[in-house]
């Protein structure tokens, strides 16, 4: 299958405004990734994936006029365009991914690559596929850490906008009893089930698709790593219902300017917020229900 890529290089500012546009068109999610110079230095390339197919024209031209719009505001420079095949995407990925080690103890491991384990490693095992979260991203690692210190064994676990399912697979490796992935993204949903029978957590994790609508019951720690306004959005459809009295809420993919509204969100639910957490221009907030 062929797949167009769309990929604008933007400041890290307006970042999280041309996913949100990018995401009103494409099916597969929105990445924002790292420029040549890495994430400390020169702009991010926000990049997203639709069907190479006879709509292609039509949502070329939607997107577009959708950044035309954003331009208005703030300076985007035009998008890119370029038509590829899904092998040759995961072979992209595969040159830049490298095993890397998350926290006191977890590595993440590309599943085509060797590693000697060390003494208490808590490894993951991971091919990304067309899916989102491998892993190099500020707000993936932020996550991460965050699981390590939060998830204690038995606990149950939401990952909403699961992608890859990296999260998901290292809260069950953390000792989590049972743990829901949700991801509207069938693709998505295809790769993390994949991932996770291959970290041999299948009897822990649940892959469903679809969305917060799905999520029935309540839970122990929630973790979402989105976008600020999706977060936003969620909590106002009912997100925190689904955590118990004492439950914790780890929620990423905030910009340090949307950081505000977010926090009146969590606020506004009754959640207290436990710690701030910055890397780069990106926020993670771990938040608790008393």
């Amino acid at each position: 299958m062929r797949w167009l890529e769309v990929s604008v290089e933007v400041d890290a500012e307006a970042a999280e405004a041309v996913a949100e546009v990018l995401s009103r068109y494409v099916e597969r999610g929105v990445a924002i990734e790292a420029g040549p110079d890495g994430w400390h230095a020169g702009p991010v390339v926000v990049r997203a994936y639709l069907p190479d197919d006879d709509e292609r024209w039509a949502r070329r031209k939607q997107i577009q006029e959708g950044l035309w719009h954003l331009g208005q505001i703030v300076r985007i420079p035009e998008p890119s365009f370029r038509s590829v095949a899904e092998e040759d995407w995961t072979e992209a990925w595969k040159k830049r991914l490298r095993v890397l080690r998350v926290g006191a103890h977890i590595v993440i491991q590309p599943s085509w690559l060797d590693y000697e384990h060390e003494a208490g490693d808590v490894v993951i095992r991971l091919d990304p596929g067309m899916a989102f979260g491998t892993g190099l991203h500020p707000t993936t690692q932020m996550c991460l850490v965050a699981l390590e210190e939060l998830v204690r064994p038995g606990m149950e676990v939401v990952d909403l906008g699961t992608g890859s399912g990296i999260l998901a697979i290292a809260a069950a490796k953390l000792g989590a009893r049972d743990v829901l992935a949700v991801d509207s993204d069938p693709q998505a949903a295809r790769v993390a089930r994949s991932n996770v029978i291959g970290n041999g957590v299948q009897g822990t994790v649940r892959i469903k698709r679809g969305s917060l609508s799905d999520v029935a019951g309540t839970y122990d720690l929630l973790v979402v790593n989105i976008l600020a306004k999706v977060i936003v959005e969620l909590v106002e459809q009912g997100l925190c219902e689904r955590m118990r009295r004492g439950a914790f809420f780890v929620g990423a993919g905030i910009t340090s300017d949307r950081t505000p509204e977010v926090i009146a969100a969590f606020k506004s639910k009754g959640l207290e917020i436990l710690d701030q957490r910055q890397q780069d221009d990106w926020v993670t907030l771990l938040a608790k229900r008393p």
